[in-house]
């Protein structure tokens, strides 16, 4: 079985994923994470963003894999562990633009189709339901109104977890700056002509704004025993 999550920035994607696969046996599939390790490789060869030509080069040479261990997903490149690294502001500010690339796109996708085979899978990003796997047996996407999104991210930069509760300090000025950035982001990954983010037709909407981690789940896994059955 796969299952496909989509949504934008912060809506609770990863971490959704990350628990609905440690409940239910399902392999793990961060695809955002793929865009944001190529995104992280070309800025530190400094290959700007802007040359498409020279940025998909680099997605399709890059050796680029997933591993699950103790801690969860682990984004390797050359080997080496990279999973903090894609997670910067500056990486943030540039994903999108390295997104939208026709030929990163198609790269990436060929290599989560390929991760993918023969597994149950729960798989999360922007084009999941619509490009990537457009057969997967349940389909859903993620919303969340823009200020919880910004908070999410607020405190995951400042080291917290709003899915174990794990605290972290941010104020207003910062959350503010954050709601601006993934407003910013919902319009370019909704333009981009390559895979834009939409729901898939057949996609379930769910609002997670006032749901816990373990309640989205219990949603999902609903619409699962519903496929199954």
């Amino acid at each position: 079985m796969i299952v496909a999550i989509d949504g934008p920035a912060g809506s609770g994607k990863s971490t959704v994923a990350r628990a609905l696969a440690a409940r239910e046996g399902l392999t793990y599939l961060d695809t955002g994470a793929m865009y944001r390790a190529v995104t992280c490789a070309a800025l530190e060869r400094g290959v700007s963003a802007s040359d498409a030509d020279a940025v998909a080069e680099l997605a399709r040479t890059l050796p680029l894999s997933l591993t699950t261990g103790a801690s969860g997903q682990q984004v390797l490149v050359d080997g080496e562990d990279r999973t903090a690294e894609i997670r910067t502001p500056e990486v943030d500010a540039n994903v999108s633009a390295v997104a939208a690339n026709p030929a990163v796109r198609e790269a990436m996708v060929s290599l989560q189709r390929k991760l993918a085979e023969g597994a149950n899978v729960v798989a999360e990003g922007r084009d999941i339901g619509t490009v990537v796997f457009p057969a997967a047996e349940v389909k859903v996407f993620l919303t969340a109104d823009p200020a919880a999104r910004a908070h999410r991210r607020a405190v995951q930069r400042a080291g917290g977890d709003t899915a174990t509760g794990k605290a972290a300090a941010t104020d207003a000025a910062q959350e503010r700056a954050v709601e601006d950035e993934l407003i910013a982001r919902d319009k370019a990954d909704s333009s981009r002509a390559a895979s834009p983010l939409r729901p898939a037709d057949d996609a379930r909407h769910l609002d997670s704004t006032g749901l816990s981690v373990d309640e989205v789940c219990d949603l999902i896994v609903g619409l699962m025993r519903e496929v199954r059955s």
